[in-house]
């Protein structure tokens, strides 16, 4: 099985840490392709970010197809061009941020989202309410911290990241999951500091993406998700 873990982004070190974090937990049989494209913001930070990320992001789907792969997880919290991609996508299509809340629900019966900057909380807000799960959320913390400065050891993300769990813990979250796929590598050590489930969205994804490979199963395409009939615009990107 090939699994392509798709960076929105343009920053390689972002990319090799996701692509780690996602190899980490794929089964023996399971290749992990990373991928990001060569256009596009370097990391994004809200809707404007999220728009001029998509054609980068739906030509890299393209590319993965040919490829071979056998589903694709798109690494932003966000869920940035989710609909577009499962729409000109073969193959599964798993966003990290609704893996965290299918995961997070099934471990605990509330859960709080700590996230990065405060314009990104929004979109997340829209996002649970979409999904369901708007009943299980207590809230989405930011903590303003940019996505490229939580790889930086000298800010303290960690621990400013486990701040805002002990808020959520006060008003009754009983899990966790973490905003950006940048967190990655702090989900562990904040799962044994609070000894609450804390989901990690890209490890999540993996699991999602290995299980609806294994039982055969892809995107409907029948109504909002069928192939559109001008994706050969991608070519002018």
């Amino acid at each position: 099985m090939r699994i392509a873990v798709i960076n929105p982004n343009t920053t390689t070190s972002m990319t090799a840490r996701i692509t780690a974090a996602a190899r980490r937990v794929a089964s023996p049989d399971t290749e992990i392709v990373g991928r990001q494209p060569s256009l596009g913001p370097d990391a994004i930070e809200g809707p404007f970010d999220g728009a001029l990320s998509v054609p980068g992001l739906l030509k890299e789907i393209v590319s993965a197809e040919a490829e071979g792969v056998d589903a694709h997880i798109i690494a932003c919290f966000d869920d940035t061009g989710l609909d577009a991609v499962r729409a000109i996508a073969t193959k599964p299509v798993i966003g990290i941020g609704e893996a965290s809340f299918h995961a997070v629900s099934l471990v605990a019966h509330s859960f709080c989202v700590v996230t990065t900057l405060s314009r990104s909380a929004p979109l997340i807000e829209d996002n649970i309410l979409r999904y369901g799960f708007s009943q299980r959320c207590r809230r989405v913390f930011a903590t303003d911290i940019p996505v490229l400065d939580l790889e930086k050891p000298e800010n303290g993300a960690g621990e400013r990241i486990s701040a805002f769990i002990r808020q959520g813990i006060e008003i009754g979250a009983e899990g966790v999951a973490l905003g950006c796929a940048g967190m990655t590598e702090f989900a562990q050590d904040l799962q044994r500091a609070h000894g609450i489930p804390v989901v990690d969205g890209v490890t999540a994804a993996v699991g999602l993406a290995e299980t609806l490979v294994r039982c055969r199963l892809s995107t409907s395409k029948t109504g909002v998700w069928a192939q559109p009939t001008r994706r050969s615009v991608l070519e002018k990107f």
